[in-house]
């Protein structure tokens, strides 16, 4: 008789909707425990239950801006040795304390990085430079987040890694209303022309380090691209690349819960996160998946060093 195809597995993702890594890494701990985890749509608010046993799950997929505590804890090889694989998208942005102001301090991200690769592997990381964001200060400069974005590219080449993904933020009104609190602050969305720019000076910086360049969701902007360029729509959530890692059968289904007609090349997962339950403590200003994201301005310290950095940045 021949052989029968063993049925597909599923990949867990933890999470798009909160940092599962820095902050609720015990909760899913207890739902690996449990062999599950009850989730709520964020949209229609009905539960499923998604069943996390080894035999059932292919790969975890975990995002983070701050592995620190994942990686104190031995948390992912006690997730190997339970029989899960496991697969990192990293978001390591330049240091702002405009944007990011609860974030580890960009040296001790090297660090942890450098962690995740000698546990697991440079082939089994995704570096997310995520969103680009130009804005005003309040003193009337107009600045962006890509000042240590060289910096970064090089180190990320040295360690192995060989994927950077990134985007433009999306200006939601709940980023716009909170905005609000930060007098003369403002994002602005540059106009297409620059932005092809910015992907352009981005991908000639990584190409010396190994590292092809992804956008997310930017159907508009890769379209406008000239047709020499290397930069390809992302899959953050690869089917093909966990195969390649790690054998097994996954679905290549695209995961039309994602935002697939701006360009979202994901294959479908199951997102394990809660937006309100499990709220992420970043505090990032332009988080589009916290509602009620705390506004702090930057010290006078952190502000002066916030401006000389990003005022600097070749796209400026």
């Amino acid at each position: 008789m021949p052989s029968q195809t063993p049925p597909k597995q599923i990949i867990i993702s933890a999470s798009r909707r909160t940092d599962i890594p820095a902050f609720y890494m015990d909760w899913f701990m207890q739902g690996i425990h449990d062999g599950f985890f009850d989730v709520t749509n964020p949209f229609n608010h009905h539960v499923s239950r998604v069943h996390a046993t080894p035999e059932n799950v292919h790969t975890i997929v975990f995002w983070s801006k701050d592995f620190r505590r994942f990686l104190k804890h031995g948390y992912g090889e006690k997730l190997q040795a339970m029989g899960y694989h496991l697969f990192f998208n990293f978001t390591v942005n330049s240091e702002s304390a405009w944007l990011e102001p609860n974030i580890p301090p960009l040296k001790a991200r090297f660090t942890t990085l450098c962690g995740l690769c000698e546990r697991f592997g440079p082939e089994c990381i995704n570096w997310r430079f995520d969103p680009l964001c130009f804005f005003r200060l309040p003193n009337g400069e107009d600045v962006d987040n890509l000042s240590d974005f060289q910096q970064i590219s090089e180190y990320m080449g040295k360690l192995g890694i060989r994927r950077c993904i990134t985007s433009f933020m999306d200006h939601y009104p709940k980023i716009k209303k909170r905005i609000l609190a930060i007098p003369g602050f403002a994002f602005h969305d540059p106009p297409l022309e620059k932005k092809v720019a910015v992907l352009k000076w981005m991908e000639a910086l990584l190409e010396p380090h190994g590292i092809a360049l992804f956008t997310c969701c930017e159907k508009d902007v890769l379209a406008a691209l000239p047709s020499d360029s290397g930069i390809r729509a992302s899959e953050c959530i690869s089917g093909r690349l966990l195969m390649d890692l790690f054998g097994g059968n996954i679905s290549l289904r695209k995961d039309s819960g994602q935002r697939v007609k701006q360009g979202c090349g994901c294959n479908i997962s199951s997102d394990i996160g809660s937006y309100h339950r499990q709220p992420c403590r970043h505090n990032c200003l332009f988080c589009y998946a916290n509602p009620s994201s705390k506004i702090s301005q930057p010290d006078e310290s952190r502000r002066f060093a916030c401006k000389s950095a990003m005022s600097s940045s070749p796209t400026s």
